[in-house]
């Protein structure tokens, strides 16, 4: 029985090892720390944020991700600091715990631009349960019914490691673009004694903000001139081993409300057996309301999985704090905040 449970351990890692990529967010700039680690400190003000998203809820193997983080800033070392846990549940036997510290440093480079530098430190903690899974050795052998199936003595291995990613970010008033680079000590996170190194993950983000200073409804009835009204295009792409993704679409804001549509993919890309670079359609809205702002994305799944997947839900909660610090008025817009959507 040992043998044969080390046999399933191998296999079993090298599939998991082989299939494991980071999680994704629709919400990209609602879950900041997760982006980018120069995104720490970058509300200029102490912001906690939660998200969450499920994946394929129609289907047994589905993807639950949920992220909660803290972040604040030091205007007198021009330093950001951010703590985020994330708990990431693949079919629910695989299960990642990654908690990450964060630290950022931002430069004046001008009067309008700022250019801020971050890193981020993890323990990660990742463990695999063998309840209830058939393994191929018993397909082949006609048996169907799980050999596990006890959910705490058929508990698999779990491993811990150190990850270590870093980041660059650049923005003005109206224009911001950053590169992170996560995994950069590529840590070995198999379950078996075959080393299996993590890919590192490269991100690029970049996007502008469009006011819309005439936009009105109606007769402009209660038109209030501190509202934003913007058109906010935006990129992000997304390479780790084989496998780059891009997402490109753009936010309305109409202050207090957000509205966004994203494209996943790359449309003029294959991979093997002919298959297209097409994920998903996402639809997001968003309200805003002082420091308190709430978000919620569908993503439709245009690849060859198709609808019955049920597409992915998310949500995101954030709220930033009055500066504790510094009680000036208009303190955020004084410091320049990054200028990029909050969904």
């Amino acid at each position: 029985m040992l043998k044969r449970l080390l046999i399933y351990t191998v296999l079993l890692s090298g599939f998991l090892t082989a299939q494991a990529q980071d999680p994704q967010l629709s919400q990209f700039y609602a879950a900041p720390l997760y982006l980018n680690p120069a995104f720490a400190g970058s509300a200029l003000a102490p912001r906690v944020t939660v998200n969450y998203r499920n994946q394929w809820p129609a289907l047994n193997a589905n993807y639950i991700t949920s992220i909660a983080s803290f972040d604040t800033y030091s205007d007198k070392i021009n330093s950001g600091f951010g703590l985020m846990v994330m708990n990431d549940a693949q079919f629910s036997n695989l299960k990642t715990l990654d908690v990450g510290f964060q630290y950022a440093y931002q430069v004046k480079v001008s009067e309008d631009v700022r250019v801020r530098a971050g890193m981020q430190a993890s323990y990660v903690n990742r463990s695999v349960n063998y309840y209830n899974l058939v393994f191929n050795y018993d397909l082949n052998n006609g048996n169907v019914t799980p050999i596990y199936n006890d959910p705490v003595t058929d508990a698999g291995p779990r491993i811990n490691y150190l990850d270590f990613s870093g980041g660059l970010l650049a923005y003005s008033d109206r224009v911001w673009g950053g590169i992170s680079v996560h995994h950069l000590n590529r840590p070995d996170q198999s379950f078996s004694a075959t080393a299996e190194r993590l890919p590192m993950k490269i991100s690029l983000q970049a996007g502008v903000k469009i006011p819309l200073m005439g936009w009105e409804f109606g007769n402009g009835l209660g038109y209030d001139m501190g509202k934003e009204r913007s058109l906010s295009p935006a990129i992000l792409y997304k390479r780790q081993g084989k496998f780059d993704q891009l997402d490109i679409g753009t936010y309305l804001t109409l202050d207090p409300i957000t509205l966004g549509v994203w494209y996943r993919g790359i449309p003029i890309k294959q991979y093997d057996k002919g298959l297209n670079n097409h994920d998903a359609l996402a639809f997001l809205v968003g309200y805003r309301q002082d420091n308190f702002s709430f978000g919620y994305s569908y993503d439709a799944t245009i690849s060859s999985l198709g609808m019955s997947t049920g597409g992915a839900h998310e949500l995101s909660l954030s709220y930033t704090f009055d500066q504790l610090f510094d009680p000036k008025p208009n303190y955020k817009k004084r410091k320049k905040e990054l200028s990029c959507p909050k969904f």
